[in-house]
């Protein structure tokens, strides 16, 4: 797994678009899928993906976000002018995720990210944020395929299976749950969000429609700057 996999990331965008919805909502489109071809100033911390807002803290302490940033990223790794899940935000999104819809998910979260870095202090020596890149992508190779020892709940194929769900959420849900930052996701499969009208010849146009600007539901609220999670289900 490189960094610049676009196989993996093609993956995760089908599988996203397969899944039909993330926060309630639908992903993106069949048509536009296929279109797709600080805490310190320590230089080792992840870096801000949008300064004006708060990265983790909701629900995460500083060592888990920097674990899920790093883990996210191998996911859905960046590449020349292709954003990635830390600037999409996809921290931020699972952040607020546990802190209000997906809070049943908090101690799994918490004993699935204890387990992994038992694993990788057992096999490497150092915790899953500290290893290098390949490192990282052995250790999410083998998370998927069951195979570390040491994992009782969950499994490791059941935390890595979350973990990936949460990041296409994180990538493409709308923005106001707090990912997808400036439709990063969105802009990556060529889905134009909301659009104040569409012309007769956008609706029978069968080409992706790229034409500015790309809206969500929080602009359209008048919530810039809100970011308020996905909506917990009754």
């Amino acid at each position: 797994m490189s960094k610049h996999d676009p196989t993996r990331r093609s993956f995760l965008v089908r599988a996203a678009v397969g899944a039909g919805a993330a926060a309630g909502s639908t992903l993106v489109p069949d048509v536009y899928a296929q279109s797709l071809g600080q805490h310190t100033a320590d230089p080792t911390a992840p870096r801000q993906l949008h300064p004006t807002s708060v990265q983790h803290g909701a629900f995460f302490n500083y060592e888990q976000a920097t674990t899920i940033a790093a883990f996210t990223e191998r996911l859905m790794p960046d590449g020349p002018g292709i954003p990635g899940a830390r600037e999409a935000g996809v921290l931020n999104y699972i952040d607020l995720a546990l802190a209000g819809a997906y809070a049943e998910l908090q101690d799994f979260y918490r004993r699935g990210l204890a387990q992994l870095d038992d694993y990788c202090r057992g096999t490497y020596k150092k915790p899953f944020a500290q290893l290098d890149s390949a490192q990282q992508d052995r250790v999410i190779a083998a998370l998927d395929e069951g195979k570390p020892s040491g994992f009782s709940w969950p499994t490791a194929q059941e935390f890595f299976n979350t973990v990936r769900t949460h990041t296409m959420e994180g990538m493409f849900a709308d923005p106001i749950y707090g990912g997808n930052h400036d439709f990063a996701g969105w802009r990556l499969v060529g889905f134009p969000g909301a659009q104040g009208n569409f012309t007769s010849a956008d609706l029978q146009n069968k080409q992706v429609f790229t034409r500015a600007p790309i809206t969500g539901l929080q602009e359209e609220a008048g919530l810039q700057g809100q970011a308020k999670g996905p909506e917990r289900k009754p």
